[in-house]
C-alpha cells in the first residue's frame, strides 16, 4: 500500500488550486485525475474581485491577467421592447478567462509529478488499523493518506463517502462556446445579456479577437430525448432557439469553434443542504463543486473553489507539520484529532459564505426557470430582502494563505 501525506481527488480548478495552496505552505500532495490529460469543460469562467484576491495568494494572478481583458461593465437588453440597461457586475476587477488557461497555469506551478493522470478513484475506505483514509483506483493500486480532499466535482466519490445528499437539477440547460474573430470582433469589453423570455444569451470578450458566449435554455432541448453531444447538433439546436435574436448573435453561433461547444444541464447543491451538510468526517473533506456546485448566475463557482483552497491550506498546513514531529504510542490518535480539528475549522469558516452564495444563485435560477409570475415576484422580493447589494459577494476576501 502506497502512503502519501495528502491526496486530492480531481485535477479541476479546485483540486489544482488546493494542491498549489498546500505547496505554497510547504505541504506535498498528490492529485489523482481520472482523465489522461488536463481538462477544462465549460469553455470559459468569470473571475470577479474575490477570485482575483484568492488567485493572488496562489501567486498566479499576474500571469492570468495577461490572458484576458478587464470587463468594463454589464448591460442587459430585452428583445420584446428593445430596452437597454446598464447593470453592476462587480466591485472591482472582473475578467473572463479561458478555463484551459486557468487550469494550465495552476498545473504549471505545481512540482513535477504532482498530478497522476488516468487515476480514477473507485472507492474510499478507512484503514482498519490506523483509521487513515484509503482510496482504491481503477488500476488496482491503493493509496493511504493522512488527509483526503475530494475535489471531484458534482458526481463526487468522496462526497458519496461523506454521505452528502446528491446535487439537485435546475430545469435549465446551458450551451457554451467560443467564437474567434481573426480581424477583431469590435465589441465593447462588457458582459452583454440579451433576454428573450424565457431565453437568456450572454456574450463576453476574452480579448480583442476571442469571444465567449452562452445560451440558457429553460426546459429540455426540443426534439431531443437526451442531451446531444455532437457539436454540430448543439450548434443547430442553438440556432433554432435564437431565430429572433440580433444578427450579430446568430452569426457568432454560426462561426463558433466546434470543439468549444458544450450543452449541460445545470446542477446545484441546495442552500439548506450546505447549511446542514457534513463536509468532513475524520481526515476526509470536500471542496469546490464536490462541496457546493452552484448555477453560473453569479459567476462565483470557480472563485469559491479557489477560496476553499486558500482556507483549507491555511487550516491544514500548520497541523500537518505539527503532527509530523509527533512520536510515541499515541501518535495516530493525535494525528486523527488534530487533522479533524483543522478540517472542522475549514468547514466552519466556509459554510456561511457558501450558504449566501448558494442561496443567491438558487433564487436567480428559480426566477429564470419558472413560468409563474408569482414565483418570479417572490424570488425578486427575497433577493431584495436578503441581498440588498446584489454584487456584495464580489467584495469578499478569503484572507492570506
Amino acid at each position: 500500500m502506497e502512503e502519501e501525506e495528502v491526496v486530492i481527488v480531481g485535477a479541476g480548478i479546485s483540486g489544482l488550486a488546493t494542491a498549489l495552496a498546500l505547496h505554497r505552505k510547504g505541504v506535498r500532495s498528490v492529485v489523482l485525475e481520472r482523465s489522461e490529460s488536463l481538462r477544462a469543460t465549460g469553455a470559459a469562467i468569470g473571475i470577479l474581485t474575490n477570485g482575483w484576491l484568492a488567485l493572488h495568494q496562489l501567486g498566479v494572478a499576474s500571469k492570468l491577467r495577461l490572458t484576458a481583458l478587464p470587463i468594463q461593465g454589464a448591460r442587459d437588453v430585452w428583445l420584446h421592447n428593445g430596452k437597454h440597461q446598464a447593470t453592476p457586475l462587480a466591485i472591482g476587477e472582473a475578467r473572463c478567462l479561458k478555463r484551459s488557461d486557468l487550469v494550465t497555469i495552476l498545473a504549471e506551478n505545481l512540482p513535477v509529478g504532482s498530478i497522476r493522470f488516468g487515476s480514477q478513484v473507485l472507492a474510499v475506505k478507512l484503514d482498519p488499523v490506523t483509521s487513515c483514509p484509503v482510496v482504491e483506483l481503477n488500476n488496482g493500486s491503493v493509496i493511504k493518506s493522512k488527509v483526503l480532499i475530494g475535489c471531484d466535482g458534482a458526481h463526487s466519490v468522496v462526497a458519496d463517502y461523506l454521505e452528502l445528499k446528491p446535487p439537485k437539477l435546475f430545469s435549465i440547460w446551458a450551451v457554451r462556446g467560443f467564437t474567434n474573430y481573426p480581424s477583431g470582433h469590435g465589441f465593447p469589453i462588457e458582459f452583454l445579456r440579451v433576454r428573450g423570455d424565457p431565453l437568456v444569451m450572454g456574450r463576453i470578450p476574452i480579448d480583442h479577437k476571442l469571444v465567449y458566449w452562452f445560451l440558457a435554455l429553460v426546459g429540455p432541448p426540443k426534439g431531443h430525448s437526451s442531451i446531444p453531444m455532437d457539436p454540430e447538433l448543439i450548434r443547430q439546436l442553438t440556432l433554432q432557439s435564437i431565430k429572433n435574436f440580433p444578427t450579430e448573435m446568430i452569426e457568432m453561433v454560426v462561426n463558433s469553434e466546434s470543439d468549444s461547444l458544450s450543452l449541460t444541464r445545470l446542477r446545484y447543491r441546495a442552500p439548506w443542504d450546505i447549511l446542514l451538510g457534513r463536509f468532513h468526517k475524520g481526515m476526509v473533506a470536500v471542496a469546490g463543486d464536490a462541496m457546493h456546485v452552484m448555477g453560473p448566475f453569479l459567476g462565483q463557482g470557480g472563485s469559491a473553489g479557489v477560496e476553499d483552497a486558500i482556507v483549507l491550506a491555511r487550516c491544514l498546513a500548520h497541523t500537518i507539520k505539527q503532527v509530523e514531529s509527533t512520536a510515541g504510542s499515541g501518535r495516530q490518535t493525535i494525528v486523527i484529532s488534530k487533522v479533524g480539528e483543522a478540517l472542522d475549522q475549514y468547514v466552519k469558516e466556509r459554510r456561511m459564505r457558501l450558504v449566501q452564495l448558494s442561496t443567491q444563485t438558487y433564487l436567480v435560477g428559480s426566477q429564470i426557470q419558472t413560468s409563474s409570475s408569482l414565483v418570479k415576484f417572490g424570488c425578486i422580493v427575497l433577493m431584495i430582502l436578503l441581498f440588498n447589494n446584489p454584487i456584495a459577494h464580489t467584495r469578499y476576501n478569503c484572507g492570506q494563505l
